[in-house]
């Protein structure tokens, strides 16, 4: 059987599965006091979009802090590059290990 045929065959094989299990009971799951609830109010749009239109990102103050990080990332990958054990213990650990 070919790998493509055989993936193929494999999700199908779980999608037909999953579709033989029971839908769980969710009858009567809300109280009485919730389904009999007011809708919640409706907040006037107009705020919102005045708020985000005027916190724009300054791309020059977002680049300068994204190559910082950078930076800071690349510094701290080379430091966990570096060996984790001295000279002295990698020499008593081999010695132990003889």
């Amino acid at each position: 059987m070919k790998p493509v045929k055989f993936s193929f065959a494999l999700w199908a094989s779980v999608a037909l599965l999953g579709a033989c299990t029971q839908f769980p009971a969710l009858d009567h799951t809300i109280s009485p006091e919730l389904a009999n609830a007011d809708y919640p109010e409706l907040v006037p749009l107009q705020p919102v979009l005045a708020a985000a239109q005027n916190s724009r990102v300054e791309p020059v103050q977002a680049g300068a802090a994204i190559d910082g990080r950078v930076a800071a990332l690349k510094a701290r990958a080379a430091r966990l590059r570096g060996s984790v054990l001295t000279g002295a213990e990698r020499q008593r650990l081999a010695k132990g290990l003889r």
